[in-house]
């Protein structure tokens, strides 16, 4: 029999089961569950055996079947709660994605990956995960100044590791400190501004801006904070070293810019907190006949093949950001494994100096 047009139409292909990889292995059903779930009951030889069928068949565990069993669903879970036109063209999290996915694929474990409105879908999806057992796991990202998150995942008991630390001073590392609430995977941003500003102070820079993320970010905080201290240190008050916010995006990184050029005074060097907004700003500067770096310094909080294609190109901080969504995966595995919750610091940041900063003029 065929379709219309002449197509036959296949049948789906089969599933194979425990019953198919018993009949091949010349075992009974009940010692391939015992294999195939590394429980004590079978030999090595047919431990082995059983295995070698599985993967011959393609056989995969159903993850519904694991999860009302008690086994671990396979999966762990992100969540971005950012405006989903910032994420676009932000190289930042295709980076740490792509990081978390290198460690989770030598185990053979899932990501399960959502983006989402704002913080209190966020949470409504965690619950959702939890009550599913959707997830063995979950990292969290974007920590916030008022952060629900870490109790609401500690009262599910849903295991988890945040990526960066509190708003507040840097996570300690010390062996008798006291645990945080979800372990810490984190990058010191207070000494990375110290970097910046160190580099711009001593190219003779005394009015400097901060063009800042969301305002309501854990390091967003933390980077003010810091730009605020490190310029006190060299002398500098508010009305000459300060920070604006924005949402990460080339619009608002332009709008900001334009702002800050059309001042009395405007700053002779600009600190962007990612790649795409010290673009944008360095498009401005071209547009107003502005020369960078004679008239106006440019940073990059965040390299990326942007910083580097851009004429002239961008001053930024470089990280290695695969390598701390591997350090993330990595934790959160431990956590998973009985593993005790740590903090764990990433490396620092260094300055690549390029064409887009200068002598102050």
């Amino acid at each position: 029999m065929t379709a219309p047009g002449g197509a036959a139409r296949r049948r789906p292909a089969r599933r194979p089961t425990i019953k198919d990889i018993a009949r091949r292995a010349g075992v009974s059903e009940s010692a391939v569950s015992f294999a195939l779930n590394d429980r004590p009951g079978v030999s090595d030889d047919t431990r082995a055996r059983v295995r070698r069928v599985a993967e011959e068949l393609g056989w995969q565990a159903n993850s519904a079947a694991r999860a009302l069993s008690g086994e671990r669903a396979g999966a762990l879970g992100l969540v971005l709660a950012r405006p989903a036109r910032t994420l676009g063209v932000e190289s930042f999290f295709l980076q740490l994605v792509s990081g978390i996915q290198e460690v989770l694929s030598a185990r053979r474990i899932a990501l399960l990956f959502q983006v989402v409105e704002d913080l209190d879908t966020e949470c409504a999806l965690y619950r959702r995960w939890w009550a599913e057992r959707r997830v063995d796991g979950v990292l969290v990202v974007d920590p916030r100044v008022e952060d629900p998150r870490p109790e609401l995942l500690t009262t599910l008991g849903l295991p988890a590791v945040a990526i960066g630390g509190p708003a507040g001073p840097a996570p300690s590392e010390e062996p008798d400190a006291a645990p945080p609430q979800l372990p810490t995977v984190w990058a010191d941003d207070a000494r990375a501004m110290a970097r910046v500003l160190d580099h711009l102070h001593g190219l003779g820079h005394r009015r400097i801006v901060h063009v800042a993320g969301l305002p309501d970010l854990a390091h967003t905080a933390r980077r003010i904070h810091s730009l605020r201290t490190e310029a006190a240190l060299r002398g500098l008050d508010e009305r000459q070293v300060r920070s604006v916010t924005t949402d990460y995006s080339d619009a608002e990184g332009a709008k900001a810019t334009r702002r800050l050029l059309d001042e009395a005074r405007p700053p002779s060097a600009i600190i962007y907190d990612n790649d795409v907004m010290a673009v944008a700003g360095a498009s401005v500067a071209a547009e107003r006949g502005i020369p960078v770096p004679t008239a106006l310094s440019i940073v990059a909080w965040d390299d990326s093949a942007l910083c580097r294609v851009t004429h002239p190109r961008l001053t930024a901080l470089v990280r290695d950001t695969p390598g701390f969504g591997r350090l993330a995966a990595r934790e959160l595995l431990t956590v998973l494994d009985g593993g005790p919750p740590r903090t764990v610091q990433g490396e620092l940041p260094h300055l690549e100096a390029r064409e887009s900063t200068g002598p102050c003029g």
